[in-house]
C-alpha cells in the first residue's frame, strides 16, 4: 500500500486526487489548513491521515513532516497541490497579493517537498499542479501566471536533481476546472474561456484527478509538463483567445 501526501486536500482537486487514491486502496495524508478527519468516503478513513497543515508556515509543515514520517514511515508520492490565486493588473495589484500567491504556490510546494525529501525514496514521486497561465499571458493575473511559471521551473530542477535518487518530478497543468475556486469567475469571463476550448467544457476535478494519478504512477516520466486542458493551449494565438480582462482565474483548491 504506497503512502501519498496531498497538499490542499480539503476540496477541489486535492479533495478528488485524494478519493481516488483511496477508491485505489492507498493510503492518503491529507493536508490542509482546515482538516476534516470526519468527512471520508465511508469504508476508507482507516486510510486517511488528516492533518493540519499551512504551507506557507515553515513551523507547521516541520510537525506535519514529523507526524508524517512516526505514523507513515515514507511517503511514495508527493501531489504539491494547494494554491491561492488573487487577481489584478500589474499596474494595481497590491504588494501583499502578489507575495501571498508566491508564498502559496511557489514557495509553498519547494518548502513541502524539502521538508519531506528525508522520506521520498528510490521509485517516488513528485506530481506538481500547475496552471494553463503559467504558460500563457492573461492580463489581470499577473502574480498567479509568475507563480505557476516558476512551479515549472522548479519543477524540472527537481526532476534532474532527484533522478540520482530514483525520485520523479512532473507538472500536470490544468485549464478550466468546475472547482469552488472557479465559481468566482463571472458568467461573461467563464463563457469566453469555454468558448476557446476546443472540447467546449470545463473539466471535472475527478478528470484532472486522474491524470495526476497516472502521471504519479509512469515509472519513466519525469521533468515532464502534461497539459490537461480540453486543447486550449492548442488555442491560444488565434481568433478564439479570451480577451484581455477574462483570464482563467484559479484552477483548483485546491
Amino acid at each position: 500500500m504506497a503512502t501519498w501526501v496531498v497538499t490542499g486536500a480539503s476540496r477541489g482537486i486535492g479533495r478528488a486526487v485524494a478519493e481516488r487514491v483511496l477508491r485505489d486502496g492507498d493510503r492518503v495524508v491529507a493536508l490542509s489548513r482546515k482538516p476534516d478527519p470526519e468527512g471520508w468516503p465511508a469504508g476508507h478513513a482507516d486510510r486517511v491521515l488528516a492533518l493540519a497543515a499551512d504551507v506557507t508556515d515553515p513551523r507547521s509543515l516541520d510537525e506535519a513532516a514529523r507526524v508524517i514520517e512516526e505514523r507513515c514511515g515514507r511517503v511514495d508520492v508527493l501531489v504539491n497541490n494547494a494554491g491561492l490565486h488573487r487577481g489584478g493588473k500589474v499596474s494595481r495589484l497590491p504588494r501583499e497579493d502578489w507575495d501571498a500567491v508566491l508564498a502559496t504556490n511557489l514557495t509553498g510546494p519547494l518548502e513541502v517537498t524539502r521538508q519531506l525529501l528525508p522520506l521520498l525514496g528510490e521509485g517516488a514521486s513528485i506530481v506538481n499542479v500547475g496552471a494553463v497561465v503559467g504558460l500563457r499571458g492573461f492580463p489581470g493575473d499577473a502574480a498567479y501566471a509568475a507563480s505557476k511559471a516558476g512551479l515549472s521551473g522548479l519543477t524540472q530542477v527537481l526532476a534532474v536533481e532527484l533522478a540520482p535518487r530514483g525520485v520523479r518530478a512532473n507538472l500536470v497543468i490544468p485549464g478550466l476546472v468546475d472547482t469552488e475556486m472557479t465559481s468566482q469567475l463571472s458568467a461573461r469571463a467563464r463563457q469566453r474561456i469555454v468558448d476557446a476550448i476546443p472540447l467546449g467544457r470545463a473539466a471535472a476535478e475527478s478528470e484532472i484527478a486522474e491524470v495526476i494519478c497516472w502521471v504519479a504512477r509512469a515509472t519513466y516520466m519525469t521533468g515532464a509538463i502534461v497539459p490537461v486542458d480540453g486543447g486550449l493551449l492548442a488555442t491560444f494565438g488565434g481568433t478564439t483567445a479570451p480577451r484581455a480582462g477574462a483570464g482563467t482565474g484559479p484552477s483548483g483548491d485546491r
